[in-house]
């Protein structure tokens, strides 16, 4: 009986018979409005490009993440992992980093594309974990604005997707809060 009324309803359309307010209702139910930065996020945040940056053993896991069928992100859209920062919106740093690595993470990360998000992954990359010496930054958040922390050592592959998750959920919600505009960095690029 439904389909019966829609094919009448789609004939009086189409004759042109509908009165205003019906043809009203019937816009209103078929049509979304929203506006082109909310299109704009929901792009970004279902088709993220990530970097992968594996240092250590946390490494395993996020290829787990990536690359396995029991564990695939590409139903969240961030399956196209890149090999290079330029098309890359997006990095998962994972173990612990040396005091020597982090310029080179830093300029990788600089050479991203806005906007740009950071997945700390792990006890080491976001505390250094149980390495605490001389030699490992303690924490990514000393040298990387960091979005969103996955905890563990090494963990699980389901933290990382609800860490991927909770990145689209901020990305969805408040997209204003980049980090140039969060921590008052405009101009902080680096020049070559």
């Amino acid at each position: 009986m439904d389909l019966r009324i829609q094919q009448v309803r789609a004939k009086q359309l189409l004759k042109g018979d509908m009165s205003d307010t019906d043809l009203e209702q019937y816009v209103q139910e078929r049509v979304w409005l929203t506006t082109l930065e909310k299109a704009a996020n929901w792009g970004r945040a279902n088709s993220l490009f990530p970097l992968g940056f594996g240092l250590a053993c946390c490494a395993i896991e996020m290829i787990s993440v990536i690359g396995s069928p029991r564990n695939d992100v590409a139903r969240f859209g961030a399956e196209a992992v890149r090999g290079s920062p330029r098309q890359a919106d997006m990095i998962m740093i994972s173990g612990r980093v040396s005091i020597k690595m982090a310029p080179v993470i830093r300029r990788i990360y600089d050479q991203m594309l806005e906007p740009k998000w950071v997945i700390s992954m792990g006890a080491c990359a976001s505390s250094a974990g149980m390495f605490n010496n001389y030699a490992v930054v303690q924490g990514v958040d000393k040298f990387l604005p960091v979005d969103v922390y996955v905890p563990g050592c090494p963990p699980r592959p389901e933290a990382l997707m609800h860490g991927i998750n909770k990145l689209q959920k901020k990305i969805l919600e408040r997209p204003d809060l980049g980090w140039r505009a969060r921590y008052r960095a405009e101009g902080t690029e680096e020049v070559a």
